[in-house]
């Protein structure tokens, strides 16, 4: 390896632990905006994320690559699924840091990777090799152990996991960038996003522009925040292998658990310890299986 590939691979890592870590670190931010509701906190994330993110493509000359897209019958009907998924993903994970419930996001985020392979066996018609095989089934006897002992489903995980997952798979079959891709999704939520915000704004029910400039600032921000991290996260997988990519991945919902259990002291009891347990037994064995093949899926969180 030369020095400029050491220098490359080096700042990919660099990128990768920034997008990571910002993906985990994310909850402290949600936290800090709890004060609005929800959806508010939704509708923010969509519309400031719209702006930085047209400023994007129109700054890279991708503007007409955006118009391409939304003229595309095919690819407009899959990114509109695509933009239902995400929309989902992330209404449910706003809901769960705000409501105390940040393990079980963790949870599906820690699952995600092997909805990934299944939903590629379901779809894509991908092998499934008896190691992963072994692993899914373990992974799937955590959330069935976990839902038992609470009893009722575990919503908020299957939710983050599979919503984000079919996200996934759907990205992966639409041949337009990343870039494009979250520009023309955010387009396609902007008239619902606005007209919320227009009618809580012209109700008084809106916490934006009610006097607290903290908050007001908060919400603004939930552009940047959303979009810094996904263009570094692009950075890191220019630069670094997909098996890097695959084990970096994990540093996400790790963050994520550690906030739920030592920062804002969630609930960690014997049954989430023993679905975790199965989570983390499953994944171990999906990384050796991914080590020995050397070609692990990178996952984007939300």
């Amino acid at each position: 390896m030369t020095g400029d590939q050491r220098r490359e691979q080096t700042l990919g890592i660099v990128y990768g632990i920034a997008a990571y870590g910002s993906w985990g670190f994310f909850p402290i931010y949600l936290k800090a905006t709890a004060q609005a509701p929800v959806l508010e906190v939704l509708c923010h994330r969509v519309f400031w994320a719209l702006v930085l993110l047209l400023a994007l493509t129109w700054h890279q000359g991708q503007l007409g690559e955006v118009a391409r897209a939304l003229r595309q019958r095919r690819v407009l009907a899959v990114l509109s699924v695509s933009t239902v998924m995400i929309a989902i993903n992330w209404l449910v994970y706003i809901f769960s840091v705000v409501h105390n419930r940040l393990l079980e996001s963790s949870l599906g985020y820690y699952i995600n990777p092997l909805v990934n392979v299944l939903l590629g066996v379901l779809f894509l018609r991908e092998k499934l090799p008896p190691l992963v095989r072994v692993a899914v089934a373990i992974a799937a006897a955590g959330v069935l152990w976990l839902g038992i002992c609470v009893g009722r489903a575990p919503w908020i995980s299957l939710a983050v996991a599979f919503s984000f997952g079919v996200y996934g798979l759907l990205r992966k079959v639409v041949p337009v960038g990343p870039l494009i891709g979250l520009t023309v999704e955010t387009l396609l939520l902007l008239p619902f996003v606005s007209a919320y915000l227009v009618v809580m704004v012209a109700t008084g029910r809106a916490a934006f522009l009610s006097g607290n400039h903290t908050l007001d600032a908060l919400l603004v921000m939930a552009g940047p925040v959303t979009a810094v991290p996904l263009l570094m996260f692009a950075a890191a997988a220019r630069r670094l292998p997909l098996s890097t990519m695959g084990f970096l991945q994990y540093l996400s919902p790790t963050l994520q658990f550690l906030l739920a259990v030592v920062v804002y002291g969630e609930l960690f009891d014997r049954a989430k310890l023993a679905a975790f347990a199965c989570i983390w037994t499953a994944l171990a064995l999906f990384a050796f299986h991914s080590v020995r093949l050397r070609e692990p899926e990178p996952v984007v969180d939300a």
